[in-house]
């Protein structure tokens, strides 16, 4: 597992994009939750899912091009709706008038670009008929609804069934993100985990099938890696058994759909921030895209994509293979590191000097990385008493470097530093 673990660890940083008919509603993945919307009401975007400018190609290139390593499409949702030409039901794609298979042409074109593949599958399910409704299903509160017989083990069967195609038509699956669990959840009724899943029949499957896939932690069970949703981990994160591996999964604007009037968009130096902050808490960060029902990134992700890479560009060594340091840096800073090397990320700039606790004797070299301009090292007299224009000591241990005034023009300047043997 070590040597299957080491290309989620080295990349850090994948795109998540949901998919769906949801898309064209444009009010959130969740809209037919949140407005109770019957099958029939949620009909009309079935019979005009049309994604006519559905190019893969171009989101694989936009991923690439924004430093993403790898790419997690949702293959069906919690509204049911397969993006794959399903045997086991019609509520497809190919009963849409686009009538063609959309992941075929997705895993081909990740593939083109060198980028990992990944799929995400619903556990819940608010279309197919012998999924029990309960407190998170749209027809919650329809008592004759909820009267009727369902049968979670044909449901069950159905999911297992589903899961099975997605894992033997298309390749080597190098990523599963199943979502969610919700069983013994106070603010919700019906709530469903493992045992309604079949999860260790499930998973078991799923490594039998692709013996080198990642899958999450979301089936009740534990998984490879644990998925905080729009959160940062205060701290590298770990379980019974030490560290584990864990990965931030986030949106641009709090929307995993496409959602046409929210505009509480992240801007990109906040999100170069999170990813910083991630690899120095050794996560990562999976950075969701919601395409318009036309099958386009809407041009507000699209620059916010290329401004991340612009940034990861220049600062990329700080980021892949990276994870988190023993060293702790000053306040307002995150280190990562990579070996021998240390990455300082200035989240603000200081005027002239930082200080570096416990390194003092430890640097050899220093470099802005955007550049690889020097940086100079300073290790002051610790007796030395401030007079003037003279800075006093720090305390003993400490390394300063001494920084230009003015601020790299760059979203989260790196200061990259080279250490010797013994630190």
């Amino acid at each position: 597992m070590t040597v299957i673990k080491d290309w989620f660890r080295h990349d850090r940083f994948g795109m998540f994009v949901h998919w769906g008919l949801y898309s064209l509603a444009a009010r959130h993945e969740w809209v037919k939750n949140r407005e109770k919307l019957t099958d029939a009401e949620y009909q009309r975007y079935f019979d005009r899912f049309d994604p006519d400018l559905y190019r893969p190609r171009e989101w694989a290139w936009a991923a690439r091009s924004a430093g993403m390593r790898y790419v997690v499409l949702t293959t069906k949702h919690h509204d049911g709706f397969c993006l794959w030409d399903s045997d086991l039901t019609d509520y497809t794609v190919m009963k849409t008038p686009y009538g063609r298979d959309l992941l075929e042409p997705f895993v081909d074109a990740c593939r083109a670009e060198g980028l990992k593949v990944g799929f995400y599958h619903s556990l819940i399910d608010w279309h197919h008929p012998s999924f029990p409704i309960d407190g998170l299903h749209p027809q919650r509160d329809d008592e004759e609804a909820k009267a009727a017989p369902r049968d979670i083990a044909k449901y069950r069967q159905y999911l297992h069934g589903q899961v099975r195609e997605l894992l033997t038509r298309y390749g080597t699956i190098d990523y599963l993100f199943f979502d969610f669990s919700y069983a013994g959840r106070s603010h919700t009724w019906g709530g469903k985990g493992a045992e309604e899943w079949g999860a260790e029949e499930l998973l078991a499957m799923v490594r039998e099938l692709q013996p080198d896939i990642l899958v999450n932690d979301r089936t009740g069970l534990p998984g490879d890696f644990v998925t905080p949703e729009q959160y940062q981990p205060a701290g590298p994160m770990t379980g019974p058994d030490g560290p584990i591996m864990w990965e931030a999964c986030q949106t641009l604007n709090g929307s995993w759909g496409y959602d046409r009037d929210n505009f509480d968009y992240k801007s990109p130096d906040l999100l170069v921030r999170m990813l910083i902050d991630g690899v120095a808490k050794d996560g990562n960060l999976l950075l969701n895209v919601g395409p318009t029902g036309r099958g386009l990134i809407d041009p507000i992700a699209q620059t916010t994509l290329e401004a991340i890479g612009d940034w990861l560009r220049l600062h990329e060594r700080s980021i892949y293979g990276c994870g988190a340091s023993a060293h702790v840096p000053p306040a307002d800073c995150r280190y990562t590191q990579n070996g021998n090397r240390l990455y300082l990320h200035l989240f603000s700039w200081p005027f002239k000097h930082v200080h570096l606790p416990g390194l003092a004797g430890k640097v050899h070299y220093a470099q802005l990385l955007s550049d690889a301009s020097e940086i100079r090292l300073i290790e002051p007299d610790p007796e030395r008493v401030a007079e003037n224009t003279q800075p006093g000591s720090q305390p003993p241990g400490t390394l300063t470097l001494e920084l230009p005034v003015r601020r790299p023009d760059v979203a989260v300047p790196v200061i990259e530093l080279f250490l010797t043997p013994s630190a």
